[in-house]
């Protein structure tokens, strides 16, 4: 991924909120038929190592298993904030015309090794911490124990779990670093017109410039 200094992102804690944020990863490896990616929701432990470790679980027929006993170099896509930019939001548009339209964005790249676990154990306290994160605000959260215990070690049995220990990150923040301050604050003031999810938080992105 080409990131230019100034949009250059890694502050480990900014990396790690936006993982945590848009957790919904895609993970890229390479096949016999070329590059494969696979959409995985994913948790963040930070805990486990430097710059953290990403946990899921996939299909055990998923191709990616044998992937990552062939080839387990792993590289993790998270998504953040985006939008598009249109250039009658610049001040400078009335000024000289000189503006073409973009796109702003924020997103993370992980790198690390993928690893394959069928451990029973390891298993059920992912899905348990995976539930947990993603149930903790509904009126009454769902938990693996809700399900009857025989129905679920069945579906135990048809998953693997996934972990990759992160090596490196790229991340990139494309928001609006190369406009002077007027510009800028048109640009906030036209996300916030908009008003979708994504271009009220890029407009706050902005707006820390």
């Amino acid at each position: 991924m080409f990131v230019p200094p100034p949009m250059k992102e890694d502050r480990l804690d900014v990396l790690h909120a936006l993982i945590k944020q848009h957790s919904f990863g895609a993970i890229v490896t390479c096949s016999e038929d070329g590059p494969v990616a696979d959409h995985i929701p994913l948790l963040l432990h930070g805990e486990l190592s430097t710059n953290g470790t990403l946990r899921g679980h996939v299909a055990i027929q998923n191709p990616l298993v044998k992937a990552a006993s062939v080839e387990p170099s792993a590289l993790v896509i998270f998504q953040g904030a985006h939008s598009y930019i249109s250039p009658s939001w610049y001040a400078s548009k009335a000024e000289h015309g000189k503006v073409v339209p973009t796109w702003n964005y924020a997103l993370v790249h992980a790198y690390g090794k993928l690893t394959i676990t069928h451990d029973e154990a390891w298993l059920r306290s992912h899905l348990a911490s995976l539930t947990l994160s993603h149930e903790a605000n509904m009126p009454e959260p769902w938990k693996p124990d809700d399900a009857p215990a025989k129905f679920l070690s069945q579906q135990i049995k048809g998953i693997v779990g996934i972990e990759i220990e992160i090596d490196r990150f790229q991340g990139k923040w494309k928001i609006s670093q190369n406009k002077n301050a007027t510009d800028k604050s048109g640009v906030v003031e036209g996300l916030q017109e908009v008003a979708t999810e994504d271009a009220i938080a890029m407009a706050d992105l902005v707006k820390q410039l």
